[in-house]
C-alpha cells in the first residue's frame, strides 16, 4: 500500500526525474533521509520501473510519427509470437499494443520520411506470414505530449 505521501512523490519524479532526495524532502516536507528511503521503497516495490530521458524526434530526423493497425490473418501462438518478435527487433516501432476490435496490434513507429515509413510496411510487416492487413495513420500534429500517469 502506498498513501499520500508516496503518491506524491510519485508525482513530483513524473515531472523531474532528477529530484535529489534533498529536493524530494523539501517538496514532501521530509527529512531527504526519509525522502529517498521512500523513493528505494517505491522503486523495490516496481512502482517506479525506471528513468528515462524523453528525446526529440525532430532533433533526431525523425520527421514522420505515425500509428499502424495490424490485422492478422491467422492467431495462433506460434503466430504471434512470430510477429511479437518481429516488432520487437525494429527501432523504429517505438511501443506496440494488442487490441480488441478489428486491428489486433496498434504500432507507435517513428520513421525518418515518408519512404521509410513505406519500407517498414510493405518491406517488413506486410510480408510476415501471419498479416493480412495495414493500415497506417500520419500523426499531423501532436496536441497532448505523452503525459504522466494520473496519481
Amino acid at each position: 500500500m502506498i498513501d499520500e505521501t508516496d503518491m506524491r512523490l510519485l508525482t513530483a519524479l513524473q515531472r523531474n526525474a532528477h529530484l535529489t532526495a534533498q529536493e524530494l524532502g523539501e517538496v514532501l516536507n521530509l527529512s531527504p533521509s526519509q525522502a529517498g528511503r521512500r523513493r528505494q521503497r517505491l522503486e523495490a516495490e516496481g512502482y517506479i520501473e525506471g528513468y528515462v530521458a524523453r528525446l526529440s524526434p525532430t532533433h533526431l530526423g525523425l520527421s514522420v510519427q505515425a500509428f499502424v493497425q495490424v490485422q492478422l490473418g491467422t492467431h495462433g501462438p506460434e503466430q504471434s509470437q512470430s510477429f511479437a518478435t518481429l516488432i520487437s527487433t525494429r527501432a523504429e516501432i517505438v511501443s506496440a499494443w494488442t487490441l480488441t476490435g478489428d486491428a489486433d496490434y496498434l504500432l507507435r513507429t517513428y520513421c525518418e520520411d515518408l519512404a521509410a515509413l513505406n519500407r517498414l510496411i510493405h518491406e517488413v510487416l506486410l510480408p510476415h506470414p501471419a498479416v493480412s492487413r495495414v493500415q497506417s495513420q500520419i500523426v499531423m500534429d501532436q496536441l497532448k505530449r505523452d503525459a504522466p500517469l494520473p496519481t
